[in-house]
């Protein structure tokens, strides 16, 4: 019988680290036991804290994060509210739930510098590579510069993109969830802004991401231990919260190998 092992893709959601802007940095309260104790005790008149085990009451955390911090989906409402046909985009409560698990395939793109932009050919390359023809299906995890460097002040400066030709190159042969350990699926915003300066071009903004209005697709980002996996050969799990009309929810993708 073969041995299953299992590989937590996701990165752990924390505070004071470099892992977005700083606006949406996520901020976590933590109350401990002590705290907990209080205000257990409050709901019940009459009751002493002393009366508790070990005088202790519950540990909460409260959040103040967006949908897009740490590990997370992206539904197709991220990108447009309606594809280019005029209609609307499934927001993440509304993906069909097999989008989200399926037999895995990564592309080792960490050898191109940061802020290039994958392109068709690129994944064909990579593809023929491995020895891999796409499936419907099919979950495509790239693996970027950026895994290694989460937490760090260039993250969000390091890693490629994967451009609208190549978004489509995928989409077009049924895949519909794709993932990153970069912050984003397109290439760092800082080196694109460069571009834009000097080509005055808004069709390179962005340009992964609006790939989707012509295909719906999801997209993992932030992603890790993408190193750890081999070309192929795996599932992948990543079930997203599911969070009413949002544009994304935040998950922890698994992939299951067969040792």
């Amino acid at each position: 019988m073969n041995k299953k092992r299992l590989i937590d893709l996701s990165v752990t959601l924390q505070t004071g680290i470099a892992s977005d802007p700083p606006n949406g940095l996520p901020e976590i309260d933590y109350i401990d036991h002590k705290q907990g104790a209080q205000q257990l005790a409050a709901g019940f008149p009459g009751l002493d804290v002393q009366d508790l085990p070990g005088q202790e009451g519950w540990a909460i955390e409260q959040l103040r994060v967006t949908t897009h911090v740490g590990t997370h989906v992206d539904a197709p409402y991220h990108y447009r509210s309606v594809t280019n046909d005029g209609q609307p985009m499934m927001t993440i409560d509304e993906i069909p739930l097999d989008w989200f698990y399926g037999p895995g395939v990564k592309l080792d793109f960490r050898h191109f510098p940061d802020g290039y932009v994958v392109h068709a050919q690129d994944v064909e390359q990579e593809l023929a590579r491995i020895g891999h023809e796409l499936q419907p299906g099919d979950v495509v995890l790239v693996n970027t510069s950026a895994g290694e460097r989460y937490g760090e002040d260039d993250f969000m400066l390091r890693g490629c993109g994967i451009g609208r030709e190549a978004t489509l190159y995928l989409t077009e042969r049924g895949v519909r969830l794709v993932g990153t350990d970069a912050w984003s699926w397109d290439a760092p915003f800082s080196h694109t802004a460069r571009r834009y300066a000097e080509e005055q071009d808004p069709s390179i903004i962005w340009e992964g991401h609006y790939a989707g209005s012509t295909i719906p697709y999801c997209q993992i980002e932030k992603l890790a231990n993408l190193d750890q996996l081999p070309p192929n050969g795996f599932q992948v799990m990543s079930f997203p919260v599911k969070i009413h009309k949002a544009s994304a929810g935040w998950a922890r993708p698994v992939a299951l190998l067969e040792d």
